[in-house]
């Protein structure tokens, strides 16, 4: 399959087959009542037509945005983009680049009316009609970006090598990638991967979890962190007739432009949460086995520490150590962040 055929499947799925996410044949899609709360109360102003034209399989919206510039790969009709457009404020701005026209066709027309809703004097939105594999072709220049999010959209290119490192092109020095999408547990058959309903349904171009680490490896992305994840459902019987010997799971990641190890290595560095994140005032999960609560100093890695010391969140951790020293191996493997979801948690 050509990658222009390939193309013309996902565009003629998301733009003709589907109507409505009632329409999809997976439990990949998040629905409302999965997102953290502070993201449910903002989806209230986000107009019904954007809401009903929902695909994505998580709820990729970091914490601590107010006056970023944030891209949005595969935005869609714009719901993700509307609810970022609020996170990052009138100050802030937000790109939703998309290859959709009847997607964006939705997305523009909507533009005045979450305008007014914000009570902004104008939108902070702009759609762009773009392969997200080319983004310098939309115009987006080197290290422009403060943070880039994706909803169940990179798994539909068949170019991913090149997403991901034009990503990491756009990003500022210590900038975001914070994406959700479909993993599989096993490399995906030639054959499957040429089906065009299980590659609308975010089925056939999944990543192979070990292939994705080997990816943004390669990238310059030598430690990309899972921050939550859950088993996807196949609900339709001829859809598990062709691929049901695979697991999916749909996972949110964590990831920074950043020039790390690739390994947890040990500095005797200590990190801790001042509680001063919006609607985080209680603890901050950086990912699925780091779990900072307010006030409680936390041993971390010489990766986590960077995470933390040369991005937006250095604002609200004090951080205690440098690299003058090595210890070792760091033992990253504790237990899962937290039995309760917080506030930056994903569905």
């Amino acid at each position: 399959m050509s990658d222009q055929t390939s193309i013309a499947d996902v565009r003629r799925y998301y733009g003709e087959v589907l109507q409505s996410n009632a329409d999809l044949k997976t439990g990949a899609c998040c629905p409302p009542e999965a997102m953290p709360a502070p993201l449910r109360r903002l989806l209230d102003d986000v107009h019904p037509t954007i809401r009903d034209r929902f695909y994505g399989c998580g709820s990729p919206l970091p914490p601590a945005l107010d006056g970023m510039t944030v891209l949005d790969l595969g935005c869609g009709s714009g719901r993700d983009a509307y609810l970022l457009s609020r996170l990052v404020g009138e100050r802030g701005r937000v790109i939703g680049v998309d290859m959709t026209a009847e997607q964006l066709d939705i997305a523009r027309a909507h533009q005045r009316w979450h305008a007014d809703r914000y009570g902004y004097a104008q939108s902070n939105v702009r759609f762009i009609d773009g392969y997200i594999e080319d983004l310098a072709a939309c115009g987006i220049a080197d290290s422009s970006i403060d943070v880039v999010v994706s909803n169940c959209v990179l798994n539909l290119s068949s170019e991913k090598a090149c997403v991901f490192a034009e990503i990491l092109r756009v990003l500022k020095p210590g900038g975001e990638l914070y994406f959700s999408d479909v993993f599989a547990d096993r490399r995906i058959p030639q054959s499957l991967r040429r089906d065009p309903v299980l590659l609308g349904e975010c089925l056939a171009g999944a990543i192979y979890h070990e292939d994705f680490r080997r990816l943004m490896a390669r990238a310059g992305c030598a430690d990309a962190r899972t921050v939550s994840s859950h088993s996807i459902p196949l609900i339709d019987e001829e859809i598990i007739r062709k691929i049901g010997m695979v697991g999916f799971t749909s996972m949110t990641v964590r990831a920074f432009k950043l020039d790390l190890e690739d390994r947890c290595e040990d500095y005797g560095q200590v990190a801790t949460y001042r509680g001063t994140i919006q609607d985080c005032p209680h603890a901050f999960d950086l990912d699925d086995h780091h779990h900072f609560e307010t006030g409680r100093p936390l041993r971390v890695c010489g990766n986590t520490f960077d995470m933390l010391a040369a991005t937006r969140y250095r604002a609200h951790f004090e951080l205690v150590g440098s690299k003058h020293t090595h210890f070792g191996l760091f033992d990253c493997t504790t237990a899962p962040a937290s039995a309760q979801p917080s506030a930056t948690s994903c569905c």
